[in-house]
């Protein structure tokens, strides 16, 4: 266990361990191969309790590979399509795909702020993004800011599981990573409640216009019955009154 942990510390003080991020966060991007907010974590952990690496190199490595892996992604989207790759016709991709492209047309700007926090959501919102050619400019600018939102939340899990157990790097790393997988559930679970709760209260205001709606034109038909009635109906003359009969006439 020891040399486990002399062996991350040892990484962790390395100048490659930034570009090594950068990629992972930036293949992460595109292919949701494993959770790249896992290894943000766990720099952060280790940064707490050893000193190494440099949050802030770590930060910043982190967004530039994020923002560039989900550019690739809308990239990929545009040009590519969703059917090409034999891991996009899976039926956990695909159900996530339909997801996106119904969640995108509605309410795109915070799906794919939120989207960010969510492995494999992340993935497929932006490149339905690029399929359906989503505005370019608010994509990239709405990406910046979830990404380095993203990036602070998950070194802040890192730095808060290293203070636990300041005197085992190892564990401080397991704890993080644990912590951030099921913080992940949770966030995962809430946004999707949230979208839900959404979805049921803008149909519950478009029933109400509806019947709102409905409710003028049939009050407006109302109006314009009576209105033509009396424009066309006359008063009939009155009958005249009915002649007194003879009284009769004693003989």
């Amino acid at each position: 266990m020891e040399f486990i942990n002399e062996a991350i510390l040892h990484a962790a003080g390395q100048w490659w361990i930034y570009p090594i991020l950068t990629l992972f966060c930036f293949i992460d991007g595109f292919v949701p191969i494993l959770p790249s907010e896992t290894l943000i974590v766990a720099l952060g952990a280790l940064s707490v309790t050893s000193g190494q690496p440099n949050m802030w190199w770590v930060m910043a490595a982190a967004a530039v590979g994020a923002i560039a892996g989900d550019n690739m992604a809308y990239l990929l989207g545009r040009h590519v399509g969703v059917e090409r790759f034999r891991w996009m016709r899976k039926p956990k991709v695909q159900r996530a795909l339909a997801w996106a492209r119904y969640e995108l047309d509605k309410r795109g700007a915070m799906l794919i702020f939120t989207a960010r926090y969510i492995p494999v959501g992340r993935v497929a919102v932006n490149w339905i993004a690029g399929t359906t050619a989503y505005p370019r400019r608010r994509f990239v600018i709405l990406d910046i800011f979830a990404s380095i939102t993203w990036v602070a939340y998950s070194a802040g899990i890192g730095i808060i599981a290293g203070n636990w157990v300041h005197e085992h790097p190892l564990l401080g790393v397991g704890i993080a990573i644990a912590f951030a997988i099921v913080l992940g559930i949770v966030i995962d679970h809430l946004l999707t409640w949230l979208h839900r709760w959404r979805d049921t209260k803008g149909a519950a205001a478009a029933a109400s216009r509806a019947a709102s709606l409905a409710a003028d034109a049939k009050a407006g038909h109302t109006k314009t019955a009576h209105a033509k009635t009396g424009h066309t109906t006359h008063s009939a003359p009155a009958a005249p009154a009915p002649l007194a009969a003879p009284a009769d006439v004693e003989a």
